[in-house]
């Protein structure tokens, strides 16, 4: 977990494996976003109190661009765009297919490309099972027969791009592939 009122979260383990910075409004290193639990990828870390407030402010404008790929069962059309409200609030998510191999016992798995325009909870996961598609290893929101057990969520947060709030310089922050995602596909990502 990312935080929470578990000891192991990430936020915890930041303090023990983060070097502080020399800056002189240096706080103790915590993220600026949240991924769901079992999400492996990328995850922004600030460890000045400005860069922090800087952050959250490009997260809250949507300057921050972010990438994630899924592993999802079912046949599922080639692109699309997902619009569905997540507790009353408006939420939309774009998604491409890159690859599709069938599969004996969920029939086809995808990998997919998704990039959401909003930030809810559990959006990507609640937006793919919505249109029939949800993500492998989902134990919230996939299909009870399908669910896969022991494995993990098949969903990876792939990059982040925004323009550095200091420097003004474009940064792309990316995480490839876990190898789990690459056996199933055989994908060079």
């Amino acid at each position: 977990m990312v935080s929470g009122n578990s000891f192991k979260t990430i936020t915890n383990a930041l303090v023990r494996n983060i070097k502080k910075s020399n800056l002189p409004d240096a706080t103790k290193p915590q993220p600026v976003h949240r991924l769901d639990f079992a999400t492996t990828g990328v995850l922004l870390v600030g460890k000045t109190q400005s860069s922090i407030r800087d952050l959250n402010k490009l997260f809250e404008d949507k300057a921050i661009k972010k990438t994630y790929y899924a592993i999802t069962i079912g046949q599922m059309k080639p692109q699309g765009t997902i619009v569905l409200d997540i507790d009353e609030k408006a939420s939309q998510s774009s998604f491409t297919r890159c690859n599709e191999t069938s599969s004996k016992r969920f029939g086809t798995l995808n990998l997919v490309q998704l990039v959401p325009q909003t930030g809810r909870r559990h959006q990507l996961r609640k937006h793919l099972s919505y249109i029939g598609n949800p993500i492998l290893g989902d134990k919230d929101y996939g299909i009870e027969p399908l669910i896969l057990k022991g494995k993990g969520l098949y969903l990876h947060a792939y990059s982040l791009a925004f323009k550095h709030p200091f420097t003004d310089q474009d940064v792309l922050i990316k995480s490839e592939l876990p190898q789990r995602f690459k056996k199933i596909f055989n994908s060079n990502k």
